[in-house]
């Protein structure tokens, strides 16, 4: 798509083939307007596709105003794009590309097979039928003097021209499956303010004994429940050779970061025994065991042995485990020090990106008008759970809508 092969209508580049970017495409050719999606990999929605490889989690069902709260401190920024295009309405749109869904044990929303490859299947067939042009190894390399978007091909460079562009690059997370933040240095060298990229939904380190890491590293840790601040939650884990990771961590993984960030550490509580009462707790431990080891004790009493018991082994000194007391208390409420967070590209999601403050509320950058933002190259964070998905599609929405509107509304050209 060059200047002078410009379609008789409105031409749009969407720079990005994850969720968020098919999204806008979508919404853009709906509207009537030419869309061309622009991605550096072989193929598209490589990392939507490696999310679905444990079973494709889209959306939650629990209530809206609860499913807000899951987006902290940028809920007021993220709240209206998921007013536009809620979890209803996502289900909704997910059927009519003939794919079911259903609702797990635990207000997770899935498709019905569980997989990520036969709704991205429907959904690029949906796309190409509606006449959006798909290019992939074209990788964006900024804009040429004239003002076009470059990208390099493996046939060399292109230069690009378009009416209007959306930016849905994704994160820095995962950088083998393409979103790898090279973007950023592009926006900031047009003084686009851009929150430093950082790892969401991570695992952090822990200063694990020698023999702790060598013979429990890769276990899960089953029924526990994890508390920072005065949150709570219950779920699984993983012991890890560098730390702890998991969904359970995960769920807490913005608020342990940024302690670590303001303190250099974070204690995070465990309660190896959640569904106990305490005084349960106190009354096993101090049952008389007789000539029965601790581990024994512990075992048979309170079903506390392999991981767990350990556990309790990194907290207490082997004195202190033999006070019932102390032991008792540690057992509901285990302190864990993290030392730091993994790297941005272990991470599932990544927390900064574009300042919302930078965009107005159709996700256009206020100092590029023309170019829309979208997806997880936004400045926002939430846990796994169908947060993620919901809240990039409902962004790659609000772009498409955004670009539409400008479109309809402007006769200038992005480029």
């Amino acid at each position: 798509m060059t200047s002078s092969n410009l379609s008789p209508s409105p031409a749009v580049a969407v720079i990005g083939g994850g969720p968020a970017g098919l999204m806008a495409a979508e919404v853009l050719a709906r509207g009537g307007m030419r869309v061309d999606v622009y991605d550096a990999m072989p193929s598209l929605g490589r990392k939507f596709l490696m999310a679905g490889k444990g079973g494709m989690n889209i959306t939650h069902a629990e209530p809206f105003d609860v499913f807000l709260t899951r987006y902290g401190a940028r809920r007021p920024d993220i709240e209206p794009l998921l007013r536009g295009f809620p979890p209803d309405a996502l289900r909704e749109w997910i059927h009519g590309l003939g794919i079911g869904t259903f609702v797990g044990t635990s207000n997770r929303v899935f498709p019905a097979d569980m997989k990520a490859a036969p709704l991205l299947r429907a959904w690029l067939h949906r796309l190409r039928e509606s006449d959006v042009h798909f290019h992939v190894r074209h990788r964006w390399c900024g804009w040429d003097d004239q003002g076009a978007l470059r990208f390099a091909t493996p046939d060399g460079e292109c230069a690009i021209d378009a009416d209007a562009v959306v930016l849905a690059m994704g994160g820095g997370s995962w950088p083998q499956l393409g979103s790898d933040g090279a973007w950023v240095p592009l926006l900031s060298q047009r003084a686009i303010p851009i929150a430093p990229l950082c790892p969401a939904n991570c695992g952090f380190d822990v200063e694990w004994s020698a023999h702790f890491r060598e013979h429990f590293a890769g276990e899960p840790l089953k029924s526990v429940a994890a508390i920072f601040g005065d949150v709570r939650r219950q779920g699984e884990c993983v012991i890890t050779e560098h730390g702890i990771e998991g969904g359970l961590i995960y769920a807490h993984s913005a608020a342990l970061r940024n302690e670590i960030e303001r303190a250099g550490h974070a204690t995070l509580h465990l309660d190896l025994l959640p569904d106990w009462p305490p005084q349960r707790v106190r009354d096993e431990v101090s049952h008389p065991r007789g000539s029965r080891s601790l581990s024994s004790h512990l075992q048979s009493r309170l079903g506390l042995k392999g991981v767990k018991a350990n556990l309790l082994r990194e907290a207490l000194s082997a004195e202190q485990m033999h006070d019932a007391a102390l032991l008792a208390r540690t057992i509901k409420d285990l302190p864990l020090r993290l030392v730091a967070a993994r790297p941005l590209h272990e991470a599932i999601s990544t927390a900064g990106g574009v300042a919302f403050e930078a965009l107005d509320e159709r996700l256009m950058l206020k100092q590029m008008p023309g170019f829309f933002c979208a997806g997880e190259m936004l400045d926002w964070d939430a846990p796994t759970g169908g947060y993620l998905l919901s809240a990039c599609l409902a962004s790659g929405h609000a772009a498409g809508n955004g670009a539409l509107e400008w479109l309809r509304s402007s006769p200038e050209p992005a480029l």
